[in-house]
């Protein structure tokens, strides 16, 4: 039975970090103290419940909490070793866990265990950080909080920091809980509904000080041309960006991309202090951590074009990279870990937007949510005073913790397609489909294009949230839908990696039998649409400069001439030779191309449950639901091929194991001798 001091520590966790204006994704956490039975001598004793290291309040559960013996964890202060040394305390926590001890013990795990208060909050609202990155954020914190709240100066996270606040408590019974300087709020109370009140008076008082009392405008006059462009004009000009922008941000390491165009990002951004503002950084460490300390932003006006912006930003680029080269080597120590890349987090385009950039669309989402929420806090802070961030130093020191490397070292090991983003075309079923979910599972992002949307979804659903997958509208045969979901892609990903031609559609019809309007339909989905999806997809391959993989989902029809299937296998020969084509061109790119030649795939195919299985099934004398048997007994193996071969031939042909290979038609039709390549 769980402990009612649990459910309601559990209740208040996710009603607070259900509302972003409280606390940003996995920032801040909470904590009750309480008794439960010690599993082994039967006895009450006291504990500590806390949210774990990165853990998310607003979907926190029983097993994202540290549960510490509060005895145990109160019994550190008198082997705590000095502020030199404080970082040996978190070891420490582990050997103060109760029971399995629940989740992993956070860095905040001694401001919650020390504080004497049954029940305590700690957050980062963007109003509190706005007050607490104030030039005069002590000032402001009696102005508006008189004697209930108290300004604690800047101290980075840790067991110092709990003793700090601890005493603050114990010298202030009036006080309902603090303002961190650089950094956010914590709160008290002696039951969760007081803590969480008392939290929210935090929050809300400061809202109404800094809506009563800020200027109108907090970052400055309109630039001219800054503006926001129109919405369709600004999508056209940051999917035309996003591959560029991507291989930027991903030469040190590749990238996932998320792109928002939200009105305080363009508003920010159209106005004159925001060049000031963003050299500044950020200040919370849960914002730097994900957006490093500074955003790239271009210098350029809404109106500047596309050429002139990637110029621009390759230039930006370089510069940024020697900078934060010599931010490094300005607080690296001997001991400091070695720099773990030199690209921007966040880039700023006016008039277009943000794009934010991580190990995967998740991590990349969050980084932009967070500089949205420095961007809160920056207005925040200049409404009422100065924006004036934690200094530089103090940055580097949580940016290259040790703490923090340990904490990214027990990360697990990236799947083999992490950080790569696919398109599959024909897609919402069959062979497509089957591409889609091993691409998925194995890391990669992918984009579900079919022609019908609804499907297209529907199977993108299946795979995973829209952090995994997304299901987009394409007609392949038509040049303008095919740019569109090329567009869709990098959009909701930031570029593309890996595109495989799987839609198709046949015909079985005599010669004679074939009109033309038979011929010109599958020429027009298969050869046609593979043409216009490559030639797309290699616009924004090329401008990324990460290399890439084009699969084309030919046929053994391509290279073996059948009975009644003219249409259909010439159209998979002109797939083939684009293959050779493609492979030719494109290899100076680093894009690879090759092709998988299936045969007899039945069972889940739309194309066979779609007509052509009862056509090919007469063609060939036999059941309609005996045509997978009766292919599989004209192989080699006598073996039935199935979507999820073809899928694994898709996935091999795109891991490492074949970075030489190119031009190739890979055979997945269980031996067909008269299909053997030559």
């Amino acid at each position: 039975m769980t402990n009612p001091t649990v459910t309601e520590l559990i209740a208040r966790s996710n009603r607070l970090g259900a509302d972003p204006k409280n606390t940003n994704y996995a920032g801040g956490n909470t904590s009750a103290k309480g008794t439960d039975t010690d599993p082994v001598t039967g006895e009450d004793v006291d504990l500590l419940w806390v949210k774990g290291s990165g853990g998310d309040l607003g979907t926190l559960t029983d097993k994202g909490l540290a549960v510490l013996r509060l005895d145990r964890m109160r019994a550190l202060v008198d082997v705590y070793p000095g502020l030199e040394r404080e970082d040996e305390m978190v070891a420490a926590f582990d050997y103060c866990l109760h029971g399995k001890g629940g989740a992993a013990p956070s860095i905040d795990t001694a401001m919650h265990g020390l504080v004497d208060a049954a029940h305590v909050d700690h957050l980062h609202p963007d109003s509190g950080i706005a007050i607490a990155t104030a030039a005069d954020g002590e000032a402001l914190t009696r102005k508006i909080f008189d004697d209930r709240v108290v300004w604690v100066p800047w101290r980075r996270p840790g067991f110092q920091l709990g003793l700090d606040i601890a005493a603050i408590k114990q010298a202030n019974p009036q006080a309902i809980g603090c303002i961190l300087g650089g950094h956010g709020i914590t709160a008290w109370g002696d039951t969760s509904a007081e803590a969480e009140a008392n939290s929210l008076e935090i929050i809300e008082s400061a809202e109404r000080y800094i809506s009563a009392n800020g200027r109108p405008q907090p970052f400055g006059s309109q630039l001219d041309g800054y503006g926001a462009l129109p919405a369709d004009e600004r999508r056209v000009k940051a999917a035309a960006l996003a591959p560029f922008i991507r291989g930027l941000a991903s030469v040190d390491r590749p990238q996932v991309g998320h792109f928002t165009d939200v009105d305080p990002v363009l508003e920010f951004l159209a106005a004159s202090e925001h060049p000031r503002l963003a050299e500044l950084g950020t200040s919370c460490p849960d914002h730097f951590l994900r957006t490093k300390v500074k955003p790239l932003v271009l210098d350029l006006p809404a109106s500047a074009t596309i050429e002139e912006s990637k110029q621009r930003l390759a230039e930006l680029h370089e510069s940024y990279r020697a900078d934060y080269r010599a931010y490094y080597d300005r607080h690296a120590t001997a001991d400091s870990p070695a720099m773990r890349g030199a690209d921007p987090a966040i880039v700023l385009i006016p008039g277009v937007g943000m794009f934010s950039f991580g190990k995967d669309k998740q991590t990349a989402r969050v980084a932009g949510e967070f500089y949205l929420n420095a961007i809160n806090v920056m207005r925040g802070a200049e409404a009422v005073s100065t924006y004036a961030p934690i200094d530089e130093s103090e940055k580097f020191r949580i940016e290259y913790w040790a703490l923090e490397e340990a904490k990214l070292a027990r990360m697990p090991k990236p799947k083999p397609l992490a950080t790569r983003i696919a398109l599959v075309t024909g897609a919402a079923s069959g062979i497509g489909k089957a591409i889609a979910a091993r691409l998925a599972a194995e890391g990669a992002c992918v984009v579900i294009a079919d022609l019908d949307a609804a499907k297209a979804q529907a199977a993108a659903e299946e795979i995973g949230s829209t952090d995994v997958a997304i299901g987009v509208a394409a007609d392949v045969t038509d040049e303008a839908a095919v740019q569109e979901a090329i567009d869709a892609t990098v959009l909701a990903f930031g570029g593309i990696d890996l595109v495989v031609n799987n839609a198709g559609l046949s015909l079985s019809k005599s010669l004679l039998d074939t009109t033309a309007a038979d011929w010109d339909l599958q020429h027009s989905v298969m050869a046609r649409g593979s043409f216009l999806v490559s030639k797309a997809a290699a616009r924004a391959l090329i401008d990324q400069k990460l290399g890439g993989d084009i699969l084309y989902i030919s046929s053994k029809n391509s290279v073996f001439a059948g009975p009644n299937n003219i249409a259909y296998s010439a159209t998979k020969a002109d797939q083939a030779h684009q293959v050779r084509l493609l492979a030719a061109e494109l290899g100076e790119h680093g894009v690879k191309v090759n092709g998988i030649n299936p045969d007899g795939v039945v069972r889940g195919s739309g194309i066979f449950a779609g007509g052509w299985g009862a056509q090919r099934a007469a063609v060939y004398g036999v059941e309609e639901k005996d045509l997978g048997k009766f292919y599989a007994q004209r192989t080699l193996l006598k073996r039935e091929v199935l979507p999820e071969n073809i899928a694994n031939a898709a996935f091999a042909l795109c891991t490492s194991d074949f970075s030489h290979t190119t031009g190739l038609h890979v055979p997945v039709d269980a031996g067909v001798a008269a299909a053997f390549l030559r």
